[in-house]
């Protein structure tokens, strides 16, 4: 048995990556492939707990420090007992989100260095990065309404950071992109889902065809 693949969506607030990531699942299903769609923070039960640790934090809230520590936590559980035991019987893993969310938002957007993010990870989760990682891009016009939409009972305690905190991670991510080409691609989330949903395909083909 070949050992599946692992590939991340990530981005900014209200960019698709969530109905991309779905999309994706549900295509690679049709190929014949096992595929397994998961999110972070989340994706087993003591993650998901941090997750509302995270996104509703208790009383004044969680330093950037430990924030990170947070995410590292999570994502740790989520490797060792969901993403690592999939990968292993041949599923694909499709994540929404993974650590270069944690570089853009926790370095880029709050100022956390990249080498003390970096060994959180070396230590959690033994290092372990996506195959591809899809870097979903949108313009800030059309990511508010988006947000707009979707918020309506309010932001989470990251989301609703402010756009100055928000123009650093996309920043952030547009960095990352560019210094890590051969795991990046970069991915133009304008237009209806269907057609970014074709990009996104078109950019796994390479990966695609031997599994094919």
């Amino acid at each position: 048995m070949s050992k599946g693949r692992f590939i991340a969506l990530e981005g900014g607030e209200g960019v698709g990556k969530s109905t991309q990531s779905r999309l994706l699942v549900n295509a690679l299903t049709e190929l014949g492939l096992s595929a397994v769609l998961t999110r972070e923070p989340g994706g087993t039960p003591g993650a998901e707990a941090i997750r509302a640790l995270l996104l509703d934090p208790p009383g004044e809230g969680w330093n950037l420090r430990a924030e990170a520590l947070l995410f590292a936590a999570a994502r740790s559980d989520h490797v060792e007992k969901l993403i690592r035991p999939a990968l292993e019987r041949g599923s694909w893993v499709i994540c929404d989100r993974f650590i270069d969310s944690t570089r853009a938002y926790q370095g880029g957007g709050g100022g956390l260095s990249e080498d003390d993010i970096l060994t959180l990870h070396r230590i959690g989760s033994e290092g372990l990065l996506p195959d591809l990682t899809l870097l979903v891009e949108v313009p800030p016009r059309l990511t508010e309404g988006r947000l707009a939409a979707r918020d309506t009972d309010g932001a989470d305690a990251i989301g609703g950071r402010d756009a100055a905190y928000h123009a650093r991670v996309a920043a952030a991510f547009t960095r990352i992109a560019e210094i890590e080409p051969a795991r990046f691609a970069r991915i133009d989330g304008e237009g209806a889902p269907l057609e970014i949903h074709a990009r996104i395909m078109a950019a796994l083909r390479p990966l695609l065809e031997p599994a094919t």
